[in-house]
């Protein structure tokens, strides 16, 4: 028997342990998608749409077929009869009971082929691809494809698509609407008939990149000898990439293996299963050769899916005091040329429009509209900072019709802490009624505005304003629905040497998976992190599992890591309790080790006991256990749990140049039961740094023709390290009961509100000119335009 184990007491969740996954970032060894290099690789290029809408009338490859090093040019009509196209979207099949009942939500059938064979849609549309030697010789033929087309007229904006007599850009959809609900809280059209005041604003959130610092890129290769295709891909969801791969392929799912490897950030967009994933998959089993393709950032701005992009028509209700008692909300969410996540992103953005408000009657109507741009997909934060800008203004605007102080209306609207959990009278993406499981938000409230000291920025103001300084203050706030389903999975086992590996299905793509699971995993079994590897990003390891996004990662494959581990604990202790011959209620674990409590000296180690759980004449397993030392589980969440907080913007405008620079960001957020605080701040930092690329930055212009005008950083400007300042956090902590981890997501956390903070303390700062800000982003040219607006007036 071993020595007596020396293991210390020590609880990892909780704590900022160092991450496991810093080692090979900093030395610069980590794998990504580019730096895999097989043998004999060849490399993959694609010949995208330079115009936004037209009929293909003829390809001609024969000259780029030609060139030396040019293996193969594939187009639509080449693969058409082997290769399925999408026909499978995000929330389209299998609508929950409650959310078909409540909200009556359509979505049109609107396949993607792979290649189009007739008509492309959208400038960055990929209609054929060049296999070459190398990408040099691939982007050389590219140029030699001649592409003949009958120009078709363009959509552009999404009022003018829904019009009568608009272009119908696919058959079967009507008015370009492809997707559409209409939910309802309470009695709205009777609370407006009796309302004392009523108002109606417009607020539009603009098309955005996700911007990863990684690009997409694939590798694959077909193993003749076992008939294996192997994907490596810079993607969020691998399982979704076999899932798609299989379908359209017809391959049988035990024969693909898709692994997404180190990867630079996905925000979103690499949740989608892409064209090029599909076809390169094609195409390995028809070459003998590995093949690769790197997208370039010219081609992730016109190709990879966009974000945001919606318009929001909002009545308000409301008394003399402030509060607000019903709101109906009419918006489009411009899609582009297809619609892969049907109503997610726009029911997302009905779900969360009351934020912490009460607003006791409330009615959306969402319309996905399609456009000739390239198509939408959920960006963090997933329609949600869209929704939270539109109510946040419209709070601040009824403040000010009514000349009171917006945050006093505010508070005045929040949800009291002595009505929680709090029903909000509809249900979620899930289909369960909606039901924050948070505590005060009248209390987070006040903790925040002390935290910037409110009361003396306003006291400062008006003297400031004398020496020439307009500074302003603003509060946004949010509620996420976190941890969504439907399921996540978790594989904990014992390997022979006895270290603990685990396998979750969930991918990483910078949220630390490796520390955050193997702390979990250390406090269950009694070891340490150095005994502890987690392996995810791969569909070998679990036999099912979902992916990373909508915050739900340590929600939902967290809490399966934690009970499989709780399973294991309870498989090590059953066969020790047979090895040691003791109770088995007389066994702890530590240092790696099952040990006798009132006997310590007595013990086995972890890889005694995996030598002796395998069967056979020798096997030590009990009789009501399996052989071996794995555990595998599968969570399925009851529902979202709900974080939420708020934060609060300082700015300073110069009226001269419109010019506005962030001064200060607070924010109180609740996660529920933290893991690591240093992942958490991180997270809210990085979110933040979006959330201020969306207030006063990002955007993807379209001009009249279709054609994207933001395709470098010299025209879709991002944020720079002087143009964020590190933010002031105020943690709370209240536990869900939804999971057994009591955690919540907070991925999304700091992205949410930055655009109506930010809004509103700019609003504030020019209150002696009345100014409104509507639209994003809050560029110098729309506050210049907007001073000059107000001086006219």
């Amino acid at each position: 028997m071993s020595a007596m184990p020396t293991a210390a007491e020590t609880r990892y969740v909780g704590q900022s342990v160092r991450r496991k996954e810093d080692g090979p970032l900093v030395a610069g060894t980590g794998t990504f998608v580019a730096d895999l290099a097989l043998p004999g690789t060849l490399e993959v290029a694609f010949l995208r749409a330079d115009i936004a809408h037209g009929r293909i009338l003829s390809i001609d490859t024969s000259e780029a077929e030609a060139l030396t090093g040019v293996h193969a040019v594939i187009t639509g009509a080449d693969i058409a009869e082997e290769v399925l196209p999408f026909t499978r979207f995000v929330d389209q099949e299998h609508t929950p009971v409650g959310l078909a009942e409540a909200a009556a939500p359509v979505t049109l059938p609107c396949p993607i082929e792979v290649l189009p064979v007739d008509r492309v849609r959208y400038v960055g549309q990929a209609i054929a691809a060049v296999i070459a030697t190398d990408r040099y010789i691939a982007e050389d033929a590219l140029g030699l494809i001649r592409v003949d087309y009958e120009e078709l007229p363009v959509l552009v904006d999404p009022v003018a698509a829904v019009t009568d007599g608009a272009v119908q850009l696919h058959d079967g959809i009507p008015n370009n609407i492809q997707a559409y609900f209409e939910v309802e809280a309470g009695d709205v059209d009777t609370e407006f008939a009796r309302a004392k005041n009523t108002a109606t604003y417009t607020f539009t959130t603009q098309r955005q990149a996700g911007v990863p610092m990684e690009t997409r890129g694939v590798v694959s290769v077909y193993d003749y000898a076992t008939g294996e295709l192997k994907v490596w891909s810079s993607t969020q969801a691998p399982f979704m990439v076999r899932t798609r791969i299989c379908e359209q392929l017809g391959l049988p799912e035990h024969l693909v293996r898709v692994v997404a490897p180190d990867v630079g950030g996905g925000f979103g967009p690499k949740v989608q299963v892409y064209a090029e994933e599909i076809l390169m998959a094609y195409l390995a089993t028809k070459h003998r050769r590995p093949l690769r393709w790197i997208e370039d950032r010219l081609e992730h701005l016109i190709s990879t899916a966009h974000s945001r992009d919606q318009i929001h028509t909002v009545e308000v209700a409301f008394e003399d005091d402030g509060t607000i008692v019903a709101i109906k909300d009419h918006f489009y969410l411009d899609c582009g040329a297809y619609n892969p996540f049907s109503i997610t992103c726009a029911y997302n953005s009905a779900a969360h429009f009351r934020s912490l408000y009460q607003v006791p009657h409330f009615r959306s109507r969402g319309e996905c509209v399609l456009t000739n741009k390239t198509p939408n997909v959920p960006y963090r934060g997933a329609g949600r900072p869209e929704a939270i800008f539109a109510m946040d203004r419209a709070v601040v605007e009824v403040a000010r019709r009514l000349g009171l102080d917006p945050i006093e209306v505010m508070r005045r609207n929040l949800v009291p802490a002595d009505q929680m959990p709090c029903r909000r009278g509809m249900p979620y993406r899930d289909g369960n009624e909606i039901i924050y499981d948070a505590h005060d938000f009248p209390s987070a409230f006040d903790k925040v505005l002390a935290k910037v000291d409110y009361t003396g920025h306003k006291r400062q103001q008006a003297e400031l304003r004398k020496r020439g300084v307009w500074r302003g203050i603003g509060v946004g706030s949010y509620v996420e629905g976190t941890g969504i389903g439907p399921f996540e999975g978790a594989q904990v086992e014992l390997s022979t040497t006895g270290m603990v590996l685990v396998g979750a299905g969930s991918a990483p793509h910078g949220q630390s998976h490796r520390t955050t699971f193997a702390q979990i995993v250390c406090d269950e079994l009694g070891t340490d992190l150095e005994q502890v590897t987690v392996r995810a990003g791969d569909t070998s390891v679990v036999p099912y599992g979902c992916g990373t996004f909508a915050s739900r990662s340590a929600v939902t494959a967290g809490s399966a890591v934690l009970i499989a581990s709780q399973r294991l604990r309870e498989r090590l202790i059953a066969i020790a309790a047979t090895m040691l011959g003791a109770p088995r209620e007389s066994l702890a674990l530590a240092g790696g080790t099952v040990y006798i409590a009132a006997e310590p000296e007595r013990s086995v180690t972890f890889a005694q006991i995996a030598a002796a759980s395998a069967p056979g004449p020798h096997s030590q397993t009990p009789k009501d256990f399996a052989p071996g030392v794995r555990e595998t589980y599968y969570f399925v969440p009851p529902t979202v749990t709900f974080g939420y907080g708020f934060q609060v913007a300082v700015v300073d405008v110069d009226i001269d140049t419109g010019f506005v620079t962030l001064i200060d960001l607070v924010i109180v957020h609740d996660c529920g039961r933290i893991i690591h605080p240093q992942i958490v701040e991180g997270q809210i930092q990085g979110g933040i740094a979006q959330g201020i690329g969306a207030a006063l930055y990002e955007q993807l212009p379209y001009d009249a023709s279709g054609q994207p005008q933001a395709t470098t950083f010299m025209d879709y400007l991002l944020p720079t390290m002087s143009d964020v300042p590190t933010a002031q956090q105020i943690h709370l902590e209240t536990p869900s009961d939804r999971n057994p981890l009591g955690v919540k997501g907070v991925g999304e956390a700091g992205t949410i509100s930055p655009p109506a903070a930010i809004a509103n303390a700019v609003v504030d700062a020019l209150a002696p000119l009345n100014v409104s800000i509507d639209a994003l982003p809050i560029t110098p040219f729309s506050v210049f335009t907007a001073i000059a607006t107000a001086k006219s007036r």
